[in-house]
């Protein structure tokens, strides 16, 4: 059987389905990683799971491919698979449906105030204070995209059924879409109400939601970021949400995840949620399932279904 090593966690039902084909090697499980890789580095010929630097590929000198598990793979590092001749997939496809809709449920649990006004019915406040301040509403409102790729255009059509005006920014114009384009994305924050990242992370977007752009989007606008936490200059964006020179922020990713700082966890005009973009029973079986896809077809033909590198 061919060895694949687990670089770290992935669901129990993908290495159910990877036992049923491969010999699984669990790094993750090892209290001496170095020790553990020093003794079976050369078995293995697959990876999937956890960060992929190359100090981890050098020290797998008969790798051949990596099955990344998810369709974000800025934490492999892919310029050293290439070198090594190693193989990248992901999972495209089957994140999309649960990526938009956690999208548009922030958007709408910021625009109408819901976590607040959950915490004000369940303490017994509404019998006590009466009605509370009117809330924005998402129809009629102008949403702009960064990234208009798969999960993008997921977005942007549950935008159109909220009766949003969507445009986007990328990296070029998309002349099959109905929607306006932006070369700028400052002018397109100064043009909308709601901004909404899902561009791929790495090094070349790092920072991409800069001060300027948040101050652009101004103190009636609001930042939803589904997509990383390194995108976005955070110190910035806390400053301004404190200030009210930015609206409101929705937020699945943030930079240092799992920890959050505490200025952001002190704001009234946020709503926060713990990277939860493609966390549905559906889709964490569907990305299982790619995963133990992706490394079949390589061993049977040489080349994964879902290749990036």
């Amino acid at each position: 059987m061919k060895k694949i090593l687990l670089g770290g966690y992935v669901p129990e039902n993908c290495v159910n389905m990877l036992e049923e084909h491969f010999e699984l090697f669990k790094l993750y499980e090892a209290d001496n990683k170095s020790a553990y890789l020093l003794e079976h580095g050369y078995k293995i010929e697959g990876l999937t799971g956890g960060a992929v630097n190359a100090d981890l590929i050098a020290q797998l000198p008969n790798l051949e491919v990596i099955a990344n598990y998810g369709v974000g793979y800025d934490a492999v590092d892919v310029e050293a698979a290439r070198a090594a001749g190693v193989q990248v997939s992901n999972t495209p496809g089957r994140l999309n449906a649960a990526v938009a809709e956690l999208t548009l449920g922030l958007m709408v649990s910021l625009a109408r105030n819901i976590p607040a006004y959950h915490n004000f019915v369940k303490a017994g406040r509404w019998a006590e204070e009466g009605q509370v301040p009117l809330t924005n509403q998402l129809a009629g409102a102008k949403v702009g995209i960064v990234g208009l790729g798969r999960i993008g255009k997921d977005i942007a059509k549950r935008c159109v059924a909220f009766d949003m005006d969507v445009s986007y920014h990328g990296r070029r114009e998309q002349t099959d879409q109905p929607f306006k384009y932006y070369a700028s994305l400052i002018e397109m924050a100064t043009d909308v109400d709601w901004l909404v990242l899902i561009a791929p992370g790495g090094a070349d977007t790092k920072g991409l939601i800069s001060k300027e752009v948040l101050l652009a989007l101004g103190p009636t606008g609001h930042f939803v970021n589904i997509a990383r936490g390194t995108m976005v200059d955070q110190e910035a964006m806390i400053e301004l949400l404190g200030s009210g020179e930015l609206g409101g922020a929705a937020l699945d990713v943030f930079d240092g995840e799992p920890e959050v700082p505490e200025q952001l966890l002190q704001l009234d005009n946020v709503v926060l949620s713990p990277h939860n973009g493609s966390a549905t029973h559906v889709t964490r079986d569907q990305m299982s399932a790619q995963v133990v896809e992706n490394l079949v077809a390589y061993f049977e033909t040489g080349e994964v279904n879902d290749r990036v590198v």
